[in-house]
């Protein structure tokens, strides 16, 4: 990895317990680089793109860490539907150490300028989950998937930040329940999702996803 790579990952983890605080701001990025010992011009030179661009990184990374924790996985006698709300669950789990970053995050998304960044970001998350889930469509289901999982993802988000039942089973019943509404949308679209949920992985194999680096 390359020195600035690593200053790059070891201000941003460094940063987010005064994101909490600070919110996705560069003085909560000041203060990251100060606990990492890291001069205070690398938070120029790490995020040109001020905040909004470490808080992309910061969701790349959780996409990176779930897409290696699934990749440790045997995943090869789960049904696929099943392997989407692993995909979900580990992901929600590896941003609970975070998870007030998640909230500001979530917050700084939701304003108009920055909404193409959140899209972008879901979109991203969505597809590493269907790709380490086996998918290989190539017709309109791959983008049809993509977005009834984000749905899925986005809502299930919302439920997560706001359970305070113990060990998030709340959060977990209710991934639960909406993967089932999924699989009862109407028409052709929903026929088409369920087997592709429902059917064992033989039918869905690719090669290895690699995430966005950088």
């Amino acid at each position: 990895m390359k020195t600035l790579d690593r200053e790059r990952e070891a201000l941003l983890w460094a940063a987010l317990p005064h994101v909490a605080f600070d919110g996705w701001t560069r003085k909560a990025l000041s203060s990251g680089a100060e606990d990492a010992g890291l001069a205070p011009a690398v938070v120029l030179k790490a995020f040109p793109g001020g905040p909004m661009e470490a808080l992309e990184a910061f969701s790349d990374g959780i996409d990176r860490r779930l897409l290696a924790a699934l990749g440790e996985r045997d995943l090869s006698e789960m049904r696929v539907r099943d392997r989407i709300a692993l995909g979900v669950r580990l992901r929600l789990e590896m941003l609970e150490p975070h998870e007030e970053a998640v909230r500001r995050g979530l917050g700084v998304l939701a304003l108009p300028s920055n909404a193409r960044l959140g899209v972008t970001c879901l979109y991203r998350t969505v597809d590493a989950i269907w790709h380490a889930a086996g998918d290989s469509s190539t017709d309109y289901n791959f983008y049809s998937k993509r977005l009834l999982l984000a749905g899925v993802y986005s809502s299930t988000l919302l439920a997560w930040l706001n359970d305070g039942s113990a060990d998030k089973a709340d959060s977990w019943s209710f991934l639960d329940r909406r993967i089932d509404e999924v699989l009862k949308v109407g028409g052709g679209l929903g026929k088409t999702v369920k087997r592709v949920l429902d059917f064992p992985d033989r039918l869905a194999r690719r090669g290895p996803f690699r995430p966005r680096t950088g």
